[in-house]
């Protein structure tokens, strides 16, 4: 048997869009991982559909790369483990523990943008725990590039973030990950990833572990496989593992989780998982074997007492309510409807992804599900609707808390927005309104501003879609959870009222054409509306019933092509997370896997009468 390969362990952290999956593609394609007539997927790693058309990385993923030296043979060649992390602070609960199995880490920072929130979230994490940092400057070719400004910003961060003068002595690379180079110089223009697998190679330390002591290993990554059960992915920390050896989980207190054996060892060649007979310490593997064991359990030999200490997972910040669909036309576009495949789902979910929480309601119908954020909770409501779920959606909430001293508190936010200067006024006046404090603002070169705000997390929700609005869809805007702070009282919400239908049927053009002075409408003619839906924003603030069903009376004096000179104001139709943000409280979102309704929680108009009293008693 041949020796192992020596090994190198690094993490990417990157904002999202910043070019980090692009990379990994090239190092991928440089290091000949893939043979050369291999068809490969642009974007490789991010692996499920949603990643693909959102274009951000939605789990960590684990992968590996053979780099050897140009004229080296096999003996010197080096494996480097490689950790694709979320971007977005919504998953940043995988990031923070994905640190633990590696001992370097790649800062990948915009040439234009710098550094935003969430890489300064992950940065202070991976400085905390001892990482030296390689930071490559990417997008080097960019118009609008600012090289030399970036990296002054980096290390500026890096003295805020309490780094070592080692760690601020980092190395730095200039690159194009879509076009294939890095390099020390930062008007190169072409090239390769060379460089980079050099600095790689010799910046970061090899594992310093443990080999000869008994096996331990803390799970990191957990995934369901239908043949093999759970699959925990995480770093030999100490030991040597062979298959079917004896095993067992320990919680964080030391106590034991379960007993079993290790029925399979995976471990990572290029995008694949290759099962392995024997693993040792300092490599990233992925294990099976045991059906309870969960992210932050250590796994070791039977002979092991002590667990190794995991990064607590953060709490959620925000919930919605999963509801059976109860609609008109509940069951006419999906197949899985009922509350116990729904609860089936959702307990899935929450045991592969362990930032989500699940709760059942009093009345078996419904769920209360917890998570980092509303774009976390978006991805899992679009993923069920792909797989045919219907689901009544209620509008998120923040999940308040109790101090020590019995005041009541909430989650805030760290809010960077990059934004025009002439819409820097109309930002900040509707940040204020939402409670938010401005704790920075400062030109950010090409006529924008950016404007740094700590916000209650209550009062951005349903704020981005206006804010894109205000912006003329040229601002961005990025949000990283910060505290739990003191309650900041009541926030203004959706200012309009809502358009009503009163009547089951298909919507009729003639009677839009009319309602069309009301407000801006959400439905097109033949849309299928029923009673209780919402189907237009009114202009005033307070609701109202109309009835888009109307048709014109026929006379006997009937003029000719009236019916025809009808044309309506194309309607707003809104995505999945712009309706969630749209509603109020009263209201829903009725998701099925071919439509998005707005709807009234109560469809009977008299219900809805009575739940509106009661609420002024």
């Amino acid at each position: 048997m041949s020796a192992p390969l020596p090994l190198r362990n690094i993490a990417i952290i990157a904002h999202v869009d910043h070019g980090k999956t692009t990379l990994v593609d090239q190092l991928f394609r440089q290091s000949g991982t893939f043979r050369e007539n291999q068809r490969i997927e642009e974007r490789a790693m991010d692996s499920n559909d949603l990643e693909k058309e959102r274009g951000i990385t939605i789990l960590a993923k684990c992968t590996s790369v053979e780099w050897t030296p140009p004229g080296g043979g096999k003996e010197d060649a080096t494996r480097i483990n490689i950790v694709d992390t979320p971007g977005h602070a919504d998953f940043g609960a995988e990031v923070e523990r994905i640190l633990s199995m590696v001992d370097g880490v790649i800062l990948l920072v915009d040439s234009s943008e710098g550094a935003m929130p969430q890489t300064k979230f992950v940065t202070g994490k991976a400085l905390a725990l001892g990482l030296r940092p390689i930071v490559v400057v990417n997008k080097i070719d960019r118009p609008d590039g600012r090289a030399q400004e970036v990296l002054d910003e980096v290390f500026d961060l890096f003295v805020n973030l309490d780094a070592t003068d080692e760690q601020c002595d980092f190395p730095v690379l200039y690159a194009s990950g879509r076009n294939g180079y890095a390099s020390d110089d930062q008007d190169a223009r072409e090239g390769t990833l060379e460089p980079l697998f050099k600095k790689i190679v010799e910046h970061v330390p090899a594992p310093s572990l443990d080999e000869d002591g008994p096996f331990s290993f803390l799970a990191t990554l957990l995934d369901r496989d239908n043949f093999m059960g759970r699959v925990l992915t995480g770093r030999v920390q100490s030991g040597k593992i062979k298959v079917n050896d004896p095993i067992r989980a320990l919680d964080g207190e030391g106590n034991i989780v379960e007993v079993g054996r290790a029925s399979k060892l995976l471990s990572f060649r290029g995008l694949e998982r290759v099962p392995v007979e024997e693993a040792k310490a300092g490599d990233i593997i992925a294990l099976a074997g045991l059906e309870k064991a969960t992210v932050a359990n250590t796994i070791a030999a039977p002979e092991v007492v002590e667990p190794i200490k995991a990064q607590p997972i953060d709490p959620p910040t925000l919930a919605m309510r999963f509801a059976v669909n109860d609609s008109p036309y509940a069951g006419r576009e999906g197949d899985k409807v009922t509350s116990r495949v729904i609860r089936d789902r959702l307990l899935r979910e929450a045991e592969t992804n362990v930032a989500i929480k699940v709760t059942e309601s009093a009345d078996k119908d419904s769920f209360e599900v917890a998570g980092r954020g509303e774009l976390q909770l978006g991805v899992l409501i679009e993923t069920m609707r792909r797989e045919g779920f219907e689901l009544g959606i209620s509008r998120p909430r923040v999940l308040f808390r109790t101090d020590e001293n019995g005041q009541r508190t909430e989650p805030y936010e760290q809010v960077v927005i990059d934004v025009d200067d002439e819409y820097s006024s109309t930002v900040v006046d509707k940040m204020q309104r939402r409670k938010a404090e401005l704790m920075e603002m400062r030109p950010s070169g090409t006529g924008k501003t950016r404007l740094t705000f700590s916000a209650p997390s209550r009062g951005l929700i349903g704020y981005h879609g206006e804010f894109l609005s205000d912006t003329r869809g040229t601002g961005i805007m990025n949000r990283l959870f910060e505290r739990y702070g003191a309650h900041k009282g009541p926030i203004e919400g959706r200012i309009n009222g809502v358009l009503i239908s009163n009547a089951t049927g298909e919507a009729v053009a003639y009677a839009l054409n009319s309602l069309e002075e009301r407000g801006i409408l959400f439905v097109r003619p033949q849309d299928k509306l029923y009673e209780g839906m919402i189907i237009g924003e009114n202009a005033k603030p307070d609701d109202l019933e109309v009835n888009p069903m109307k048709s014109k009376q026929l006379t006997n004096f009937r003029s000719t092509g009236k019916d025809d000179a009808i044309r309506l104001t194309p309607p707003k139709i809104m995505t999945l997370e712009q309706a969630i943000a749209y509603i109020d409280d009263d209201e829903m979102v009725e998701v099925t896997p071919k439509s998005i309704r707005l709807r009234k929680a109560l469809l009977d108009p008299h219900e809805r009468k009575k739940a509106s009293r009661k609420k002024d008693d």
